[in-house]
């Protein structure tokens, strides 16, 4: 279990489960990505490695090459002087199983002091027992602080923006793996 210390919100690991506290906004995005256990394992591979974000145009750095429970990762988002970081720690993560369907992988991260939001975003790669291949991104949040607040329809645009990156993301992980 992970120490809850700097984690600033109820419901820590609730993205793994589809629960979110209550007064949370709640993103839940699936996007199909292809057929079979190749496809499968280059997303979950991709995911595991912080590459999901890279591909949705964030900086990443992370303490770990893989998400793992505990490892703290700091995503940047916007260019340059007007980059935003956002730090969070992984709160649960799953590795594929070395065969068999249905299956799933992924990781969860929370917020730490300095990002913008409060809550939990989760990014998960699900082959069911037809062989079919999806991405699912779960996430709750709230502003962190009155600032963020006031930006609200922004802040929803941006959150849209980079879940849309990140399905893209996903669709060239299916298709070419990583580089590694």
């Amino acid at each position: 279990m992970i120490d809850a210390g700097r984690l600033g919100y109820p419901g820590i690991g609730g993205t793994e489960h589809g629960v979110a506290p209550v007064g949370y906004d709640r993103v839940l995005e699936e996007a199909r990505l292809g057929t079979g256990l190749g496809v499968y394992r280059r997303v979950a591979d991709g995911i595991l490695g912080w590459e999901l974000q890279r591909r949705a145009g964030l900086t990443v750095r992370a303490d770990a090459p893989r998400a793992v429970p505990g490892a703290h990762v700091v995503s940047g988002f916007g260019v340059g002087p007007f980059r935003l970081p956002a730090p969070c720690r992984v709160v649960w993560a799953r590795e594929p199983a070395p065969d068999g369907v249905p299956q799933s992988a992924g990781f969860g991260y929370g917020t730490l002091p300095g990002h913008p939001a409060r809550g939990e975003e989760s990014f998960e790669v699900e082959i069911n027992s037809h062989g079919e291949v999806w991405l699912r991104i779960r996430a709750f949040s709230r502003p962190a602080n009155w600032f963020y607040a006031a930006g609200g329809l922004v802040t929803r645009a941006a959150q849209r923006y980079v879940t849309s990156r990140y399905i893209e993301g996903a669709r060239t992980l299916a298709a070419e793996g990583t580089s590694q």
